[in-house]
């Protein structure tokens, strides 16, 4: 690959959502806020929304980082459950070892138990659902039965959604209408600001070892933002992509054709238009 070519000691622009590269951009920042504002408040539940590629998995995994030794947390990246797997899912990633063969009222006993436990030892417990969206509507209600566990005081279970806009239709239909109130805290997140894309760039080439001077004309940023729309993984396919033209050609500068090349090659970028040569 390139990495000797450019300096780099690892990939710069890598679609996997390692928190390593993170880079507060204002629409990340200000989801992060809403979580840990909604999990501090106790309310139960938050929900975040964004289109394909907008950094959803990264966020949620930027959260559970951002936790103290006062959470208790469990993540379930593949939701598309039956309710009684759900539960037991959810049982297994808390450390329940005993939840097998358990029927639905059961598992939820058992799980009710140790949230107990956790609230006796002043710990707060936070369930973490990636791809939302994908959630059956019966798993879906399951959950608001799960957001009944509660003392006095407090919710003993919160819950935050992760998904993508068709999270929002599902949860406007009139089964599960009583989960759609429960959900006090949302933000809708989108992509970079075309003002936010120089130092995104910079930001992870330098995680990547990288030490000389800009890699990308302002030309050629602009057209990466027209080319992605913002969107950080189109952002990343399309400057990994030029980078390996630049490499091809053996320079070390990406211009607007190197963008132009990558578009050609990347389903779901945009045209940049006869102005970008």
């Amino acid at each position: 690959m390139y990495l000797n070519h450019f300096g780099f000691t690892e990939l710069p622009f890598g679609i996997t959502p390692d928190t390593g590269f993170a880079y507060s951009v204002q629409h990340h920042q200000e989801a992060l806020n809403t979580l840990l504002l909604a999990l501090n408040a106790g309310e139960g539940f938050v929900k975040i929304t964004g289109e394909v590629g907008t950094g959803k998995t990264l966020l949620c995994r930027r959260l559970l980082q951002t936790l103290d030794q006062s959470w208790v947390s469990a993540y379930l990246p593949n939701p598309n459950l039956a309710p009684n797997t759900l539960f037991l899912a959810l049982a297994e990633e808390l450390g329940i070892d005993d939840a097998g063969g358990l029927d639905q009222y059961h598992l939820i006993r058992r799980i009710n138990h140790l949230l107990l436990a956790h609230a006796q030892m002043n710990k707060r417990v936070v369930v973490c659902i990636d791809e939302a969206q994908a959630m059956p509507l019966e798993s879906l209600e399951a959950l608001r039965l799960l957001s009944n566990l509660e003392t006095e005081k407090c919710k003993l279970l919160q819950i935050a959604l992760f998904g993508q806009p068709e999270l929002d239709d599902k949860l406007h239909r009139p089964e599960v209408r009583q989960l759609l109130q429960r959900i006090a805290f949302h933000y809708r997140l989108g992509g970079l600001k075309n003002s936010e894309i120089g130092n995104y760039l910079a930001h992870r080439l330098r995680v990547a070892g990288y030490r000389g001077e800009g890699l990308f004309t302002l030309a050629a940023i602009r057209a990466l933002y027209r080319a992605s729309g913002g969107t950080p993984r189109l952002i990343n396919i399309l400057a990994h992509k030029s980078l390996l033209s630049v490499f091809g050609e053996g320079r070390q500068l990406v211009k607007v054709h190197h963008i132009r090349i990558a578009r050609r090659d990347t389903e779901g970028a945009r045209r940049l238009g006869w102005f970008w040569g």
